[in-house]
Order: structure tokens, then C-alpha cells, then sequence
């Protein structure tokens, strides 16, 4: 569970944004889908640490209709439905999605969303093959996400592997893989952090690449912005996890 921990933290650690994003209309728009495409909607506010569950028809499929709200950014009764290895799989493309907007510019994020393959396990009902769609909102000035939006549904049609991040615009589809984890970091961040990862110090690694101990310093810094953690066994951690680097 260290991708939910990883994900957990990032959505709550957001910067403090002075622009607000207007509640109510998030939520009209988030009931709106909801009735017209006839999923679940879950809208998530990430300040607040709160979600609401708009229902469209789908919801009886799976017994969902009177769960309306949580008081947290997890719609605990909905994971529920997944399989343990299948929940891991979706905290890890939801991981990888937030990693790839972060590497566009601020004003190309709004074009994209997350497309993944889910299989949901109604107590009671045949499994369901469905397709979970989410959405990050950031606030007005793009410095910070206020809202996520997942939509659930039924899997209508088929795309290459378990998750992709679409461009709603172009219709281009980006595979969210292991080769997507390995491209976060710089070759050079790498293979600091695997000398890292050895347990080598900094001056033993600006020996072995032949750099500095301010380019090492510097390095690490990247490193550690570039995974969202705090130190460098988070970074380790993490980047295992991911397939980054391997030990």
C-alpha cells in the first residue's frame, strides 16, 4: 500500500492557492454528468478532504445508490468493489497520471484525463467490467489541484493496456507504464539515486560519476521534488516501487 500512502499524501499536501474554484459549480457540473452518462460521479475536494457521490443509473448495477457522501477524498464503498491487486493497480495510474501532468505545462493539463480498466465485485452480483475515468481540477491560476472527478461506468469499449491518459482535444492516447515511471527522472537522477539506494554518500558518489558534491546536492533536490517526497528513503522507496530503479 505504499502507492495509496504516496497518493494519499500528494492530494493532501496541495499548495494554498489564492484563487478558489467554485464549489457549487463543480458540483452541479459533476451531478450533470452523472444523470446524463449515467455513471457514478465522485467529486473529491481535496481542501477540504471530502467527497460527494452523484448517481446515475449505473449505481443500481453495483447497489451504490445510497452512498451520497464521505468525509474523505476516498470513496471508501466503492473501493470496496475492487479486488485488493486491482486497487494497487488504480493507485498506481492514478500515481502515474498526476506524475505526467506535472511534466506538462500548466496550460496542456486541462486537455487531458486518466481512461482506466477496473472490475468491480458487487456482493451478490456478477462481476462488472468497468471504466473509471478521472479528471484532476486545478484551481483558476493552475498552481494547485482543488477538486479530483472519478467517473464510473460500464467498460463500453476496449484500449491498449490498463490505463492511458487521453487528450480530449486531439484524441491521442499515452500509455501509463512502467516506461512512463522511467521517464520522470533524468538518466543522471537515476543513477544518483541508486547510488543513493546503495547507501553511498555524497562524496563517494561525486567520485564514482565524476561530478561535484553541489551537483550531487543538486541532484538529490531535484530528485526529491520530481517524486513529491521528503527525503532521500522516501525517494528510494517510491522509485522502487515504480520500477525507477531496481535492487
Amino acid at each position: 500500500m505504499d502507492t495509496f500512502r504516496r497518493l494519499d499524501t500528494i492530494m493532501r499536501n496541495q499548495p494554498q492557492s489564492p484563487a478558489c474554484t467554485d464549489r457549487m459549480e463543480v458540483e452541479r457540473y459533476a451531478e450533470a454528468i452523472a444523470t446524463m452518462e449515467n455513471v457514478v460521479a465522485v467529486l473529491s475536494d481535496l481542501k477540504a478532504g471530502t467527497s460527494r457521490i452523484f448517481h446515475g443509473a449505473f449505481s443500481d448495477s453495483i447497489g451504490l445508490r445510497r452512498y451520497i457522501s464521505e468525509n474523505s477524498i476516498w470513496e471508501k464503498e466503492i473501493l470496496e468493489l475492487i479486488p485488493e491487486a486491482d486497487r494497487e493497480e488504480k493507485y498506481l495510474a492514478e500515481l502515474r497520471f498526476y506524475n505526467f501532468l506535472r511534466h506538462l505545462p500548466r496550460g496542456r493539463r486541462h486537455a487531458y484525463f486518466l481512461a482506466a480498466k477496473l472490475r468491480f465485485m458487487p456482493c451478490g452480483m456478477k462481476p462488472v467490467d468497468v471504466l473509471h475515468r478521472m479528471y484532476y481540477i486545478y484551481t483558476p491560476d493552475g498552481d494547485a489541484l482543488s477538486h479530483a472527478l472519478c467517473l464510473y461506468g460500464p467498460q463500453a469499449f476496449d484500449f491498449p493496456g490498463r490505463s492511458v491518459a487521453v487528450n480530449s482535444v486531439t484524441g491521442q492516447l499515452h500509455p501509463l507504464t512502467s516506461a512512463s515511471d522511467d521517464s520522470i527522472l533524468s538518466r543522471r537522477e537515476k543513477q544518483v539515486l541508486e547510488l543513493i539506494d546503495m547507501g553511498r554518500s555524497s562524496r563517494e558518489i561525486a567520485d564514482t560519476l565524476s561530478i561535484s558534491v553541489h551537483t550531487v546536492s543538486r541532484h538529490r533536490q531535484e530528485i526529491l521534488a520530481k517524486l513529491q517526497v521528503k527525503n532521500s528513503a522516501e525517494a528510494c522507496r517510491l522509485a522502487r516501487s515504480l520500477s525507477i530503479i531496481t535492487r
